[in-house]
């Protein structure tokens, strides 16, 4: 036997070694993919949601102190002092405010850039400072919470080179209050968790069968009776059971306004919902000669669809509708203007004999065509205020509830939609939207299936909220421009307490928001669950209820 020495031997086990992996294929690319997999998740252990587009992390930290001077000038000084308020709660720091324009050492440096994209940010930092760079004064608050995130301690962040910009422009978070009024100081803590997650749209769902939780000035009962119903049916659909209590509550016109300013400073807009011409028992409760009947009813006690509607061929029914939208022009900036249209029974109108006059002389067909001639109308009204309608998809006239018995044999429209009014799709098959985005109609993508808050957890987890693409399969790429992107939707039938709301929307929003900011080839479920459970400690201090589905 030929004599081997230990190093000898130590090499030829090794390069042994080295022959058995390269020569088993599949071994090698299991173990090079296992280590590609930790490098990466190493690299994003960094923790930021949602994931940055573009972000190099290099050796060292840069340790922020009393003597760090915060630099800008007066375009983004109100950034400025959110970051100087931030540092001076977290660390009890006082960093000066300058606008010195030298390139000094141990400061953050805030500067505009024109020619990045709208909500685009930069975010560099070395061991001299940080310098965030945004086309606007959003994409500095962008920048801003990305740097909140970086913080290692409340004093030291990582040397990082960030580009990041959002991949749609619409990226929303949806509030059912008609259910269930949850209150001011609630909003408000959900509008700073949008704003550190970046998103940009709060959804607020404020009139519906169950309840109308806004004043309008012109009619005052819609919140004298509208706002109250005498108990709630509790469990779930159809259970029997009620809670034994009144539930009341709404939105005086001055918290309204502070809202939408609280959420204006956090780079939010908030697009109120005002349901119709279904889901309006509230209000026709509160005034009779809305409803289509013509009988007096109380605030229902049930959740789910109901039987009377707007009777939208009365002049003074419209009169009230632009009463409402009016007031709510006031109240709300945003260029969009959501007015439900959803689940439309039709039974109220086909049963009416002087509806059935009034579709006649107009030539309309069906119940549907009389919903897309009202709405038509709505929307003419909407634009000449310079704002824009937004519904979900059933106001394009097409049956997507043949399962329903009240909705087998409604007859779909023979008439279109107003090609200004954004298509809110939540519910049908995706060709649908797939063929209003072909057509030229603007598409935020609900998806329930993969969007719906009030879904429990093994309905809709959390990977599969992170797997959701807004863009539906096969749209071809020149029509991708007129798909907006996402909202999530906190239906509140089942959640009474701010708690159960908590639960049901944390962490979910989370994978929402990479899924509205994060470019697909950026996207990784794995990196995600370790930035989550950063944010997650985060919640935790907070004392923010959320579902412990990593645990």
């Amino acid at each position: 036997m030929q004599h081997i020495n230990k190093q000898n031997r130590k090499k030829c086990s090794t390069n042994g070694s080295i022959k058995l992996i390269m020569n088993n294929k599949y071994l090698f690319s299991s173990i090079l993919f296992l280590i590609i997999q930790t490098l990466i998740a190493q690299e994003f252990a960094i923790g930021i949601i949602p994931s940055p587009n573009k972000i190099s992390i290099l050796k060292g930290i840069f340790e922020i102190n009393n003597q760090t001077t915060i630099r800008c000038n007066s375009k983004t000084k109100d950034i400025s002092i959110l970051i100087q308020s931030y540092l001076k709660k977290e660390s009890k720091l006082n960093l000066k405010i300058t606008h010195d324009k030298k390139n000094k050492k141990n400061s953050i440096l805030l500067k505009i850039d024109s020619q990045l994209e709208k909500e685009a940010y930069s975010l560099n930092s070395s061991k001299n400072g940080i310098i965030i760079t945004g086309a606007t004064k959003a994409g500095l608050f962008y920048g801003f919470q990305t740097l909140k995130q970086l913080f290692i301690n409340s004093t030291q962040i990582p040397i990082v080179s960030i580009k990041d910009s959002p991949r749609f422009k619409w990226r929303a978070y949806m509030l059912d209050e008609a259910r269930y009024f949850h209150g001011e100081e609630f909003v408000k803590k959900m509008l700073d968790q949008m704003a550190l997650l970046k998103m940009n749209v709060f959804h607020w769902h404020l009139t519906d069968d169950a309840g109308w939780r806004i004043e309008i000035k012109k009619y005052p009962k819609l919140t004298e009776i509208g706002a109250t119903r005498s108990d709630s049916e509790i469990g779930t659909w159809k259970s029997g059971k009620t809670a034994g209590k009144p539930h009341r509550g709404f939105y005086t016109q001055q918290q309204i306004k502070e809202i939408v300013a609280y959420a204006a400073k956090r780079y939010i807009t908030i697009v109120p919902e005002f349901e119709m011409p279904g889901h309006s028992s509230a209000a026709i409760a509160a005034y009779p000669w809305l409803g289509t009947v013509g009988k007096a009813m109380d605030v229902p006690i049930k959740f789910g669809r109901h039987y009377d509607n707007y009777d939208i061929t009365k002049p003074e029914v419209e009169a009230f509708v632009k009463d409402v939208l009016s007031e709510l022009f006031d109240l709300f900036p945003s260029k969009v203007i959501h007015v439900g249209g959803d689940e439309v029974g039709y039974a109220s109108w086909n049963n009416s004999k002087h509806v059935q006059q009034y579709m006649k002389e107009k030539n309309l067909n069906t119940a549907a065509d009389l919903q897309i001639y009202f709405m038509n109308n709505i929307s003419k009204y909407i634009e000449s205020n310079g704002r824009r309608m937004m519904g979900w998809n059933e106001i394009m006239g097409i049956n997507i509830h043949k399962r329903f018995e009240e909705k087998k044999n409604d007859k779909e429209a023979e008439t279109s939609l107003a090609k200004n009014v954004v298509v809110h799709f939540w519910k049908g098959n995706l060709e649908l939207a797939t063929q209003a985005a072909k057509k030229g109609y603007s598409i935020v993508n609900s998806l329930h299936s993969y969007t719906y808050l009030d879904y429990d957890y093994r309905r809709l987890s959390l990977e599969k909220a992170y797997s959701f693409d807004p863009i539906p399969t096969g749209l071809a790429k020149k029509y991708h421009k007129n798909v907006y992107g996402l909202g999530c939707q906190m239906w509140s039938e089942w959640t009474p307490r701010n708690t159960d709301v908590e639960y049901q929307t944390f962490p979910r929003i989370a994978a929402y928001v990479e899924v509205g900011w994060t470019n697909t080839n950026s996207k990784n479920f794995e990196n995600f669950k370790i930035s989550l459970k950063k944010m997650q400690n985060y919640w935790t201090s907070l004392e923010i209820n959320y579902a412990k589905v990593l645990e």
